[in-house]
């Protein structure tokens, strides 16, 4: 699933990975951040709570949305692959300039949206100017390769992690959230070893990537995000074991990126 062509003389709206367990409070920094972005007192969201399964959670945001000064929030309760179809959601979406999409089970998004007109009109809503955010869930499923499902630990391990397709919105990452407080490495760097292309971002809870036009992300929240860069990665066994056992990366490089923190996508540049 790749992102949609920019059209000539635009330029992508931001792509915003939260970690999940983000403060939601009137004042919690990411969230205004986005709300800012998105034009503060006259932004009109859409919020998709379709990873969730509690029916409150779409409500929630919309009035924590509100108190934070934006003008309209549309809660589109995609709830089926018909709902993906739904051409007064579509409308919310297009008239939107910022997207939210809820944590929860990102399989769920994965089988529910996927493929359908709602995910292209996200993809192309994003190629023009649109900025979209997703926290836990919601973060995961924004790149090409999505993370469904994968074990704790530090170790890599062959079949650690099953991939598979997500929204689409940028191929330059694999994403992981909640990433420090339930020990994810070992499965971040699995599934590097089987597409070394991307960047791991590890997210911490209460902490995002601002991932700006020009591919540059920037940190902010109380966390860190773990940046790891495969692009040097000279040796890997993850074709050689059998599944469950320890996998061999050499030459893989690390990140730890805390508020202020920026790396570029393209050059693989970090800086703090």
């Amino acid at each position: 699933m790749c992102p949609a062509e920019i059209p000539d003389g635009r330029q992508r709206g931001y792509i915003i990975p939260i970690g999940g367990a983000e403060e939601k409070v009137p004042e919690a920094e990411i969230l205004n951040r986005f709300v800012e972005l998105c034009g503060g007192r006259r932004a009109r969201l859409a919020v998709i709570p379709t990873a969730s399964q509690l029916p409150e959670t779409g409500d929630s945001y919309r009035r924590l949305f509100r108190d934070m000064g934006a003008r309209d929030v549309d809660v589109l309760k995609i709830e089926s692959r018909e709902d993906g179809s739904n051409e007064d959601y579509i409308s919310a979406l297009e008239s939107a300039n910022g997207v939210f999409v809820t944590g929860g089970n990102q399989v769920r998004l994965t089988t529910i949206i996927g493929g359908t007109p709602m995910a292209q009109a996200l993809r192309r809503a994003n190629a023009h100017g649109v900025h979209v955010a997703g926290t836990s869930a919601g973060a995961t499923f924004i790149p090409e390769h999505m993370i469904a499902h994968g074990d704790s630990g530090a170790t890599p391990r062959a079949a650690m992690v099953q991939l598979a397709p997500g929204f689409g919105l940028t191929n330059k990452a694999i994403i992981d959230m909640h990433f420090r407080e339930r020990d994810r490495i070992g499965r971040l760097l699995t599934a590097l070893a089987y597409n070394p292309f991307a960047v791991g971002l590890g997210l911490d809870e209460d902490t995002a990537a601002f991932i700006g036009p020009d591919d540059v992300l920037e940190v902010y929240g109380s966390g860190a995000i773990t940046v790891v860069d495969p692009s040097e990665l000279s040796k890997s066994t993850i074709d050689q074991v059998e599944p469950g056992s320890p996998v061999s990366l050499i030459g893989v490089v690390l990140h730890v990126l805390a508020r202020g923190g920026r790396f570029d996508l393209v050059s693989r540049q970090a800086s703090i």
